[in-house]
């Protein structure tokens, strides 16, 4: 089948407005406020072309999770690399996260806390999906010691989000952000 590289191109473009316009509203007011017929009169299309686009929120949302994987994935890399050792590249990588989850709220919601259609931890995964926990593996992973690295970047994981959760949600005061991110990072990098 031959296809048309400008309508291809048209409806990649209107793919991205789509997604792009549902994280600036999931943004200023949360995914409760995405809404097919709310994306259709801010982007002037129709609903159902919004549905040949999208199955509904729950692909939309799926589908700025996979542009927040990639965007997170960048910026979890920022500073690691360069780390002198093991405690400074998880210190780094702690403070990396809480800044991506602090700067997009609704993104990190919509790839952590909303159910979505994705697939996590598994060989089916998307690259994107693999990718954001790649970079979290070449920081934590180093700092394992004897115990498995994906477990080990897992459990590091876990309790940063439980970290950022609680904090959001107001059980824990941000202002002891730093001393918390040092006791994690302190009992992690005990075994690089």
């Amino acid at each position: 089948m031959v296809t048309n590289p400008r309508r291809e191109r048209d409806r990649s473009q209107r793919e991205q407005l789509i997604v792009t316009t549902a994280r600036e509203i999931a943004e200023e007011e949360g995914w409760d406020a995405v809404t097919t017929r709310r994306l259709a009169a801010k982007i002037e299309y129709s609903q159902p072309v919004l549905y040949s686009h999208f199955s509904g929120k729950g692909a939309i949302m799926a589908a700025a999770a996979l542009e927040g994987c990639a965007e997170m994935a960048v910026d979890l890399r920022k500073g690691v690399g360069t780390a002198e050792d093991s405690r400074s590249a998880l210190r780094r990588l702690a403070e990396n996260y809480f800044d991506f989850a602090d700067r997009k709220p609704a993104l990190y919601d919509a790839i952590f806390i909303l159910a979505t259609e994705l697939t996590f931890a598994s060989p089916d995964s998307p690259p994107a999906l693999r990718d954001a926990f790649g970079a979290l593996l070449e920081a934590a992973g180093p700092a394992a010691g004897e115990h498995d690295p994906g477990l080990y970047t897992e459990t590091f994981w876990a309790a940063l989000h439980g970290l950022v959760a609680l904090e959001r949600s107001e059980r824990l005061p941000s202002r002891a952000r730093a001393e918390r991110i040092g006791m994690l990072v302190d009992r992690f990098a005990v075994g690089g």
